[in-house]
């Protein structure tokens, strides 16, 4: 079947889980096109109050008499086949898709569609991008992986042809699209219980790029994403730190490692001085990107120096919650060894007295696979605490624990839990340290209550 003349053909749709991260942006799209829309999810939540606010009516709780006259049912990947809307959609004959072929319809739909792929950065790269394209009034849609202040959500309704989306791939999930412009930001090991191995990763990507009709836009001191895209045959910008990429960054210098600031070159010309209020040379990486990609589109060197040096980053990454008792808690979504290794390479620039990284390893596969490059990474902070392994979608049938790693990794200490955890690092912690949680689940619980303890003994002391 051919979805993307079914959406010219029909008028109502109906979204299961239309509160989920990934599926209210597709329904603020498609809702501010005219389509008539109608939802459901198992939970209240600052998502769902988002969808609610356009009037779109929405049901608590899945039953099959709630897709009524849709012609057209949209679920998101968590909804199984025996859900009762789905089923009843398959009784009555109704086409079901699931939520990242909408994706592909929806920016199929965009002149200048621009996915932003890669292993790891793909949520900051693609705020980025966003903030950049909007604050140049290039007047851009987005979708995207976490909450950008900037914008008061993950996504925006614009009025251009241009739409600005991660491209995940995960199952690979990123081949549903056909962009205009594909950005890569780097492949590496992850996934494994899916690709089994870094080749299969490579192969995805280069038919990811193949895929992509007008330009790709490349990391070029990324060894695995140039072999990936080396026979493709489409136009390519690279960009990174070596003065061989068409973009490239010279002169860079950090105050404590909290603001990062860099010439931006093209082909061996200044274009201007970028100045970043996030922290980390991966930061400057996820710039470079959104530079050349906004340069490409026509940013002036203005534009992209204002906008980058406004963007304050994203929920969830390096995220400073508070400061009680003057101990600064932060939280990070991190949860692949080389993301925990470049944030806590920042973390530890920083001045902190100390940093104690609270991590939440994510999946039983992913931690058994990659045991002793988290081992490595985890010796990098003066203190490393280590929850239970959250199983996400697996069982545990690697054999693996907490306990495996933490023998790894001298002077850590293995916690199963949130609330023994908090107590150990409230204990603990003095002024002028950094509390750290870091993982890919919901180890931002852990953050939130080890803040909310420490302002309790702070208001009590």
């Amino acid at each position: 079947m051919n979805y993307d003349e079914l959406l010219n053909n029909i008028k109502r749709i109906h979204f299961i889980g239309i509160g989920g991260s990934g599926m209210c942006p597709l329904a603020e799209i498609l809702h501010s096109e005219g389509f008539e829309l109608t939802g459901s999810d198992m939970n209240e939540g600052e998502t769902l109050d988002r969808i609610k606010s356009y009037g779109i009516p929405v049901f608590m709780g899945h039953k099959a008499e709630n897709i009524k006259d849709a012609q057209l049912v949209v679920y998101s990947a968590a909804i199984k086949s025996d859900n009762p809307e789905r089923a009843e959609a398959q009784r009555l004959g109704i086409p079901c898709i699931e939520r990242s072929v909408m994706l592909g319809i929806v920016t199929r739909r965009y002149r200048r569609s621009i996915a932003v792929a890669g292993t790891h950065g793909k949520t900051t790269t693609t705020a980025m991008l966003s903030q950049l394209l909007i604050g140049s009034g290039f007047d851009p849609s987005a979708i995207i992986g976490g909450k950008l202040p900037f914008i008061g959500g993950n996504s925006y309704v614009g009025k251009s042809d241009i739409i600005v989306c991660e491209a995940c791939e995960y199952v690979d999930t990123f081949l549903q699209l056909n962009p205009f412009m594909s950005i890569i930001l780097n492949i590496d090991a992850d996934h494994l219980d899916y690709f089994k191995n870094l080749d299969n990763i490579k192969k995805s990507f280069s038919q990811f790029a193949k895929q992509t009709t007008g330009v790709l836009v490349l990391n070029g001191d990324d060894k695995n994403t140039m072999d990936a895209v080396k026979d493709v045959d489409i136009e390519k910008v690279t960009y990174g730190f070596d003065s061989s990429n068409d973009y490239y960054a010279v002169n860079m210098s950090a105050d404590k490692g909290v603001h990062e600031q860099f010439d931006l070159m093209h082909k061996g010309e200044k274009i201007t001085t970028i100045k970043l209020i996030v922290p980390g040379k991966h930061n400057v990486y996820n710039a470079l990107a959104a530079a050349a990609a906004a340069h490409y589109l026509g940013a002036t060197p203005n534009e992209i120096s204002e906008n980058l040096h406004k963007f304050g980053g994203v929920h969830r990454r390096f995220e400073i919650l508070g400061t009680p008792m003057g101990i600064t808690v932060a939280d990070d979504f991190a949860h692949h060894p080389t993301e925990l290794t470049v944030t806590l390479n920042a973390a530890m620039s920083m001045g902190f007295n100390k940093v104690w990284a609270v991590f939440q390893p994510h999946t039983f596969s992913r931690t058994a696979m990659l045991l002793d490059d988290f081992a490595k990474a985890l010796t990098i902070p003066d203190k490393a605490i280590i929850s239970a392994i959250l199983p996400v979608r697996e069982t545990n049938t690697y054999n693996i624990y907490n306990t495996d790693l933490g023998k790894k990794v001298p002077g850590s200490v293995c916690i199963d839990t949130f609330e023994d955890i908090t107590k150990y690092v409230c204990d603990n912690a003095k002024e002028g340290d950094l509390i750290l949680t870091m993982g890919g689940g919901n180890v931002y619980m852990c953050a939130n209550m080890i803040l909310k303890e420490l302002q309790y003994r702070e208001e009590n002391k």
